[in-house]
Order: C-alpha cells, then sequence, then structure tokens
C-alpha cells in the first residue's frame, strides 16, 4: 500500500515527502528565502504586526516577515508524512486506520503543492532564481542520495523533490496560462500516456535512490524518478505548477484563504464522488477485482489483496491491465482523480492554514496557536532527514504509536525552541548558503 513498506523495497511511506489587501502598517524588512524548507513569507493572519507573548514577538523581530499559515500547513503536511510512515495502515478488525484515511496520499502532495508556493514567492524578486534553485535542488538531491545509503524504510522522496525543481527552473515567472498548462497536463495528461508506456519500460527500481543505483543503472533510475517510481516526477510537477498559481495570490487576504478552503474542499469531494461512481454503480471496481492485477515493480496481486490495495494505496503508478485503474482515487495511484483530489486537499489545508492565522485580534491567538507546527513547517528539511535516518535505527520504541507520539513531541519542542532564536534550521541554512554562492539572492530584500 502507498505508505507501508514492501518486501520490494522502501516507501514513502509508501512504507515497504497584486495588490496587498491586508492593512499591513509597518513593513518588515525583507530578505531573501529558501524555497526548499518552508521558505514561505511572519506575518499574522491579517498581516499586521503579531502582539502575542514577548517570547514570539522577539523572535519574529528577528527574522524576515513569513506567513505563518503556510509554514504551519507544511509543517501539518510533514506531521501527517510521519504518521503515515510509522503508524499502521490496517486495524485489528481490518479496517483503515484514521491516520491512513486523513494523511496517506494527501500528505505527501501537499508537501509538493507548499514546495511550489514557496517557489513562487522566494523567486519573485531574486536576482539569479534559475542558478539558486538548480543549486538548490543539487543540495537536495545529495541529501536524498544520502537518505538511500542508510537504509531507511521510507520511500525517500528528496531525489524526486530535486527533479521537480529542476523541471520548475522555466515556471516561477511563466505566464499564468503556462502553468495552467502545465498542471493540467501532468494531473490529467501524463497518467494516461502513462499507462500505455509503462508496459513496454523496464519495471521500476523500489530501493531508494541512492549513490550506489545511480553508478549501476543510472538510466534505469531516470525512469523511476521520472515516470514509473513512488513520485514520479513528470506527474508531480503539477502539484507545482499549481502551487505556483496559488503563490501569486494575495495570501494575506481572508478572502483568498476562504476561497482556496472551500474551492479546494470542493474539488476534492467532487473528485472523490465522481471516482465512486465510476467504480460503484459503473462497474469499475468489479472489472478491476475480474482482472489480473500486476502490481509494477511488485508482481502479482492475489486477488483478495486487491481491495486493500485500493483502500490503502498504491506505490506510485496503477497496473495496466485494465483501463478502470485510471478511475481511481487510491493514495499514490498518480491516477487523474488521486492527483486531483490530493490537489484539492493541498489547497484546502493551505486555506484553512491561513484562516486559523488569522484567529484573534491582529492574529494574536492563531500566531500562538500556530507556532509549533509553523516552527516544524519552518524546517521541514532538517527534520524529515532527521526522521528518516531515525527510522532506519532501533533507537526509537517499539510500539508504533509510543514511537510516532515521541517523535511527534519532541519534533514539536525542539522546532518551536529553535525558531525562537530566529535562525534557519541547520540543513536550511547549510543550502542557503550555498546557494548564495550562486550569485545575489535579490535585488532588493523582499519578503517571500
Amino acid at each position: 500500500m502507498p505508505d507501508k513498506p514492501d518486501p520490494a523495497g522502501p516507501r514513502e511511506r509508501p512504507r515497504r515527502p497584486r495588490p496587498i489587501r491586508g492593512p499591513l502598517r509597518t513593513p518588515a524588512p525583507r530578505a531573501p528565502r529558501d524555497p526548499v524548507a518552508a521558505p514561505s513569507p511572519v506575518v499574522t493572519g491579517g498581516g499586521r504586526p503579531d502582539t502575542g507573548s514577548a517570547a514570539i514577538v522577539g523572535a519574529a523581530a528577528r527574522r524576515p516577515a513569513r506567513l505563518v499559515g503556510v509554514d504551519a500547513a507544511r509543517g501539518a503536511a510533514l506531521i501527517g508524512m510521519a504518521a503515515t510512515h510509522v503508524l499502521p495502515e490496517f486495524g485489528p478488525a481490518g479496517q483503515l486506520t484514521w491516520a491512513f484515511r486523513i494523511a496517506a496520499g494527501r500528505s505527501a502532495a501537499a508537501f509538493a503543492v507548499l514546495a511550489g508556493v514557496g517557489l513562487t514567492l522566494a523567486t519573485a524578486r531574486a536576482a539569479r532564481p534559475r542558478a539558486t534553485t538548480l543549486v538548490r535542488a543539487v543540495c537536495i538531491g545529495l541529501v536524498g542520495l544520502v537518505l538511500g545509503e542508510t537504509g531507511t524504510p521510507l520511500a525517500v522522496i528528496l531525489p524526486y523533490y530535486a527533479v521537480f525543481f529542476v523541471f520548475a527552473l522555466p515556471l516561477p515567472r511563466a505566464r499564468p496560462g503556462v502553468l495552467v498548462a502545465v498542471a493540467a497536463a501532468a494531473l490529467l495528461a501524463e497518467p494516461l500516456l502513462s499507462q500505455l508506456i509503462r508496459p513496454h519500460l523496464p519495471e521500476p527500481i523500489m530501493s531508494n535512490p541512492s549513490f550506489g543505483t545511480l553508478a549501476a543503472t543510472p538510466g534505469r533510475l531516470a525512469l523511476t524518478i521520472l515516470l514509473t517510481g513512488y513520485y514520479p516526477a513528470l506527474a508531480w510537477i503539477g502539484y507545482l505548477a499549481v502551487g505556483m498559481l496559488v503563490g501569486r495570490l494575495d495570501l494575506r487576504s481572508a478572502r483568498v484563504a476562504g476561497w482556496l478552503l472551500g474551492g479546494g474542499a470542493a474539488v476534492a469531494v467532487a473528485v472523490q464522488a465522481l471516482s465512486w461512481l465510476l467504480l460503484g454503480p459503473l462497474g469499475g471496481r468489479s472489472a478491476i477485482l475480474a482482472a489480473d492485477t500486476v502490481l509494477p515493480g511488485v508482481g502479482p496481486v492475489p486477488p483478495g489483496e486487491v481491495s486493500r490495495l485500493l483502500a490503502a494505496g498504491l506505490y506510485g503508478s496503477t497496473p495496466t491491465q485494465t483501463w478502470w485503474w485510471q478511475a481511481v482515487a487510491s493514495p499514490h495511484a498518480t491516477a487523474p482523480l488521486d492527483l486531483l483530489h490530493t490537489t484539492g486537499t493541498a489547497v484546502a489545508l493551505l486555506g484553512l492554514a491561513l484562516l486559523a492565522a488569522r484567529l484573534g485580534a491582529d492574529g494574536r491567538a492563531g500566531r500562538v496557536l500556530l507556532w509549533p507546527p509553523a516552527a516544524l513547517g519552518s524546517m521541514t528539511l532538517t527534520w524529515y532527514t532527521l526522521h528518516a535516518c531515525l527510522m532506519s535505527t532501533s533507537l526509537l520504541p517499539g510500539d508504533p504509536y509510543v514511537s510516532y507520539v515521541t517523535q511527534l513531541a519532541v519534533g514539536l519542542v525542539a522546532a518551536s525552541a529553535w525558531r525562537l532564536t530566529g535562525r534557519r534550521g541547520p540543513l536550511e541554512a547549510a543550502i542557503a548558503a550555498t546557494a548564495r554562492l550562486a550569485g545575489p539572492a535579490s535585488t532588493n530584500r523582499a519578503a517571500t
């Protein structure tokens, strides 16, 4: 299933990743930020200086303005991804657990959509956006390859993420119509073309990309990352394109946040209903169960296990024995309805977080409420890497629920304390410093 370990290899989990309408009164100093690990624009929900606790206010004064809601959404996505990495898919009675019902597939997609948002914000006024983004992509890819050498049971998203960024190099300043076309092609057309092409391609590499696989089978690894792996880049670039479109909106506006929440939720519900119609009354599920099912990279699937696949999800691509698989919205299916549904939930999550950041007078209550997840979301690369490394060791508690709660509590407390220092996360800072070698970060120090 999409977020469980597989005998053939690890999963992510797939286990086996305008005009300003707000009443800004005192613009904060602006500075470039890292689009990788939560570089999002720290203002309150209403765009006003926060008047919360002295510690939080002091920390805000030491860093450029950020949108707390964007950081919080990114933190929520990371929390959800960790849940699918650690917690079981099915309960004692064989029912799908609530962690998977909520987070499977949606968390990783939100991570990618928010990457597009951050990329737009970070490159809006960058002097050399392509050069600095390329450097960041290379650094993220190297971190991912290192994680691939650790034997972590997660399907590490970072090597794929690096390729997403490379594909996105021409897009941050592209016209909206271009972004819409890229999103439509990736989310709607790519899965159909993939269904035709994949039977003629080598099996995907189900182990994590690593320096070893890069050296031994570079061509097959490229096909895995682009088309047949856990997060096929040719489809997932659609998530980034949607995020780039969203990043051009006035994210300080309550109206925009409301439209993101309502519109994203409406798309997600409508797509799920369409999938139910196609698979149920129109006979798609029966056709899938009647056909032989061969899972790419895994092999034949016993008939009794197909229903579990439909519930818990796949491994980045659909079987090709019947076209009815393109009607599923199962996690990590990379079918059109799966991609559209998870795009909708990602946009709705961002809208909800932006609205939550506006709670209270001048956003004070929202700022305090979202401080822990926003702190985690401001350094996602560091915490994702640490989490992946820990999962490859025997240091964590054996009980998955105890392990998850322990990791979550430590992560939220430590990230909150780190955020008070006003510094970037360790890996975020290292990558930002490396990216600065590519040239001046911005033509003027604009908040992103």
